[in-house]
């Protein structure tokens, strides 16, 4: 009898999965619709158990979770989280087989992305950082922008499991090049939210009907992914976080830092990134990045 008998998936790497928080669960839910086997751990047990509903495996640990794993993928808040996982006696470079691949998909500083990259070669094992854009909606219906730092061969190999993850999968470069450009994005999203939400409350306090006004800005230059995604929170001042401002806080520290270092001034980014921070400082940190508009009414007289 052949392999092909033996098992449904012969091919398929066998996938662990470090990270399953707002991205992370629904992204490693969308790899084991596409047919892989998916090993995952996390802190929190309730969303273990999601896992497992949807047909994945729970571990115990890091090191019980990547031990057979072909592909490891990580999903974490910061350049913190990613060093301590992957770090250590329990962390992945210790626990993963020779030859696996890790592929980074948090948001963190370039270097840390470089340094995870040479260490891990020391240990036979490849990595990408792959960020992403898209927010909890693109995780859920697969279709996030997926910035890519690292070798072709990896890249080529990984491609196939970020196709299912993702619509937009670009290699940009050399290990720490997908982190710049999530940084970029990241600059680009909060500036363009900021200006969504200073226009929704010059159009609210002129008294114009904010459903219409938006609708056709939408249609027209000013429209944007960031306004489509938006609009909503803004009409319903819903700000349940798909991508909460403590994390976008996190990122206009990664991208000032990163353009200082390179010698490029960001005026604007640098101003949306302190509105961000007053944001946190007002105990906003939890809700979604559209609540820059909550900043902008308080600004504007409102009392909320």
């Amino acid at each position: 009898m052949s392999n092909l008998a033996d098992s449904s998936h012969p091919t398929r790497p066998a996938i662990a999965w470090i990270g399953l928080g707002i991205m992370g669960s629904p992204m490693s839910e969308n790899l084991i619709k596409a047919g892989y086997d998916v090993t995952g751990f996390t802190l929190e047990q309730d969303k273990l158990d999601r896992l497992t509903a949807a047909g994945g495996t729970a571990a115990g640990s890091i090191a019980e979770a990547v031990r057979d794993a072909d592909v490891v993928i990580t999903m974490v808040p910061a350049s913190p989280q990613v060093e301590a996982i992957s770090y250590g006696p329990d962390g992945i470079l210790e626990n993963a087989k020779s030859g696996a691949l890790l592929i980074d998909m948090s948001s963190i500083t370039p270097q840390t992305s470089v340094d995870l990259a040479k260490a891990a070669k020391d240990k036979g094992i490849r990595v990408l950082d792959a960020p992403v854009s898209g927010g909890e909606a693109g995780a859920i219906e697969a279709v996030l922008s997926i910035m890519v730092g690292g070798e072709q061969a990896d890249f080529d190999a990984a491609k196939p499991i970020l196709e299912a993850l993702g619509k937009t999968i670009v290699l940009c470069g050399p290990h720490g090049s997908g982190q710049t450009v999530k940084a970029a994005n990241q600059l680009i999203v909060a500036v363009n939210i900021q200006a969504c939400a200073e226009a929704v409350v010059f159009l609210e306090k002129s008294g114009v009907d904010l459903k219409a006004a938006l609708d056709v800005l939408n249609g027209g230059l000013a429209g944007s992914t960031v306004l489509t995604r938006k609009k909503d929170n803004f009409l319903n001042r819903d700000f349940k976080p798909g991508f909460r401002i403590d994390l976008h806080h996190k990122d206009m520290g990664i991208v000032t830092d990163a353009a200082r270092n390179v010698g490029a001034a960001l005026p604007v980014g640098a101003v949306v990134a302190q509105l961000v921070a007053s944001l946190r400082t007002q105990g906003d940190g939890g809700l979604d990045h559209s609540a820059l508009l909550r900043a902008v009414e308080r600004l504007s007289g409102a009392q909320v």
